[in-house]
């Protein structure tokens, strides 16, 4: 597997950018989690004075054969004709990009379906979908290298083009059981608490899809390292978002993390290289349920918690503006001095 060289973020920045941030027209904190944000942006890119540039969230999409099992609530076929409305313009993740400025890239990663002279589509298809991972692995350990390395190339090429900061999203029915899967052998979490409500189930289908999921597990040998268990139990999307992320973690670009299934993908490169968890920022906590206690095993604050579960990147497009905010307050917001305003009285 291609090795990534991530480097730790120095934190030698810390007292500048703090004294930086304090020293605003303001009492000191009173821009919450913006000054965070503004903080981490500035330590990712080792400057006090951060600048966004050419911002990009890719959607990578795919098929999986555990959906053969009923485990969604939609058919198959539905990850096709979603990717073709993106292709389009009119799902939700275009319409939130086109508000915020922000460039999109989509990506057939493994779907099950040909398409043809679709110029927008990136084409690193790995296979037709996933095998069907309730009886055999979902793909083998050359398919999940080949992916790693096929999402870092794509994030290499939108660098080179001047990109600092990428978001990161998903399509696949039948994702959310692959995620579940995931999160729960590397976390050593029941699956129990890791399954939810995917794209709608009621409470007895959660329930079979748990049944299955727990089966799922039980017919295969513990994964010894997390490249086995994203080939046994991964999507080719989630292993594409994998390497784009460490690709990016390596590249020092803002990694911007969506939801549950671009968080699992992110828990694998975590495992791969601890390193990345320097370059995230989690734009939103997601209504699936294993969602919050992914974020807790990573101790992040999500950006927003808006009760949403999409998907597609949508939240790392909401999420942008608030940080163009923490880094306009930071370069352009008067300081006391510079405004002639008194500080706090000691």
């Amino acid at each position: 597997m291609k090795e990534f060289r991530i480097v730790t973020v120095s934190k030698d920045l810390i007292p500048a950018l703090r004294s930086k941030i304090d020293h605003k027209t303001k009492p000191i904190g009173s821009l919450g989690y913006l000054e965070e944000l503004a903080l981490r942006i500035g330590l990712i890119q080792n400057t006090s004075n951060p600048m966004l540039r050419k911002p990009t969230i890719i959607v990578f999409a795919a098929d999986h054969g555990i959906a053969r099992e009923g485990v969604s609530a939609y058919p198959q076929e539905v990850t096709y004709q979603m990717v073709s409305n993106i292709l389009k313009g009119g799902a939700a993740i275009n319409v939130f990009c086109r508000q915020h400025g922000i460039a999109i890239q989509v990506v057939d990663s493994g779907i099950n379906h040909e398409f043809r002279e679709c110029k927008n589509l990136i084409d690193a298809k790995i296979g037709m979908g996933t095998e069907n991972f309730l009886y055999k692995p979902a793909m083998n350990f050359q398919q999940a290298e080949d992916a790693i390395a096929k999402g870092a190339a794509i994030v290499e090429k939108i660098h080179r083009d001047g990109c600092n900061i990428i978001g990161f999203g998903e399509m696949g029915i039948g994702n959310t059981s692959s995620a579940s899967v995931l999160m729960s052998v590397l976390c050593d979490i029941p699956i129990a608490e890791c399954v939810g409500r995917g794209t709608g189930l009621d409470a007895m289908q959660v329930q079979r899809k748990m049944n299955i999921l727990s089966k799922a597990i039980e017919n295969h040998q513990r994964p010894p390292t997390p490249l086995d268990a994203l080939a046994t139990f991964g999507g080719f999307e989630i292993a594409q978002m994998c390497g784009a992320m460490l690709q990016a973690a390596e590249l020092q670009m803002i990694v911007l993390v969506d939801g549950f299934i671009a968080t699992t993908a992110f828990l694998v490169a975590y495992k791969i290289n601890r390193c990345v968890l320097d370059y995230a920022i989690f734009s939103h906590q997601s209504e699936e349920s294993g969602h919050k206690i992914l974020l807790q095993y990573f101790n992040a604050q999500p950006v927003l918690n808006l009760n949403m579960r999409l998907g597609e990147g949508t939240g790392c497009a909401l999420a942008y503006p608030l940080l163009q905010s923490a880094v306009t307050f930071l370069n352009e917001m008067a300081s006391f001095e510079s405004a002639g305003v008194s500080q706090k009285l000691d």
